[in-house]
């Protein structure tokens, strides 16, 4: 049978200096009578891990690995997290909250590029790529996120192929939203982009289909998002109302006919 040493060595030779600490740790258990349990932050980064798309499926090892090297962090409604140009330096994990990316042109116009919900990943194309962060990312509600630094998740990846490639299908749905993002601004009606947006966060409750109004999402935030403003935006709602779409209420949209509604975002 190899030894705890032996098996310290050849691990330490596949995934080198940065599992150091966790090898370690794997070495005094396999002296111990029992197991050292994990720690509470390291328990709560594996849970977030487990709701995170194209994460969620990886061994326990790489959640374990992904975990011991990520930091939690808290922001305030309104707090920005990294500054368009920012030198991407970390990689995020939406544990609650929502929160927004855009671009801000010369004039002071913003663009939504994306609103990222709990269980997405932002900052990882900039991170990947090697560029410095596209857009401003700011919090649109009190919001918890894990951040993972560029070095140790460069690190992890040659290590292990499964996290390899959950990485590049995560980066695959990013490159199919933009893709469609452009397809909508610049082929659909403003209607169009309005109906797709709805049946997108549309949720079941009481056997209805709802479109529940967060706080921060105002008509100019909606607006914007849309890459519309204020006033189109509201004819455009008028319009779905009354072709029988949809029924306006103060923090609700209930869509009405589901239906009606697909076919209108796909004009």
């Amino acid at each position: 049978m190899m030894k705890a040493a032996d098996k310290f060595a050849l691990q330490f030779t596949r995934i080198g200096l940065f599992s150091l600490q966790k090898l370690l740790q794997k070495l005094h258990m396999s002296t111990s009578t029992s197991p050292t349990p994990r720690d509470t932050q390291t328990e709560n980064a594996i849970r977030v891990l487990r709701n995170v798309r194209h994460f969620s499926e990886l061994h326990l090892a790489i959640h374990e690995a992904l975990a011991s090297v990520a930091i939690p962090y808290q922001f305030a409604e309104g707090q920005v997290i990294f500054i368009e140009g920012e030198p991407a330096n970390y990689l995020y994990i939406l544990e609650s909250g929502w929160v927004k990316a855009s671009r801000m042109s010369p004039e002071g116009r913003e663009q939504a590029m994306l609103v990222v919900k709990p269980g997405e990943i932002f900052g990882d194309v900039a991170l990947f790529t090697d560029t410095p962060y596209p857009g401003t990312v700011v919090a649109l509600e009190p919001t918890k996120v894990w951040a993972i630094g560029k070095s140790d998740i460069l690190e992890l990846i040659p290590c292990y192929p499964e996290l390899a490639l959950a990485v590049i299908r995560s980066l695959g749905q990013r490159i199919l939203y933009y893709i469609g993002l452009v397809e909508d601004l610049s082929l659909r009606s403003v209607e169009a982009r309005l109906a797709k947006t709805l049946l997108k966060n549309a949720e079941y409750s009481d056997g209805r289909l709802l479109v529940r109004r967060r706080k921060w999402a105002t008509f100019d935030r909606m607006a914007n998002r849309l890459g519309t403003v204020r006033d189109v935006l509201s004819r455009a709602l008028r319009s779905l109302e009354e072709e029988g779409l949809l029924q306006i209420e103060r923090h609700t949209i209930i869509i009405l006919d589901p239906e009606g509604l697909a076919r209108r975002g796909d004009t």
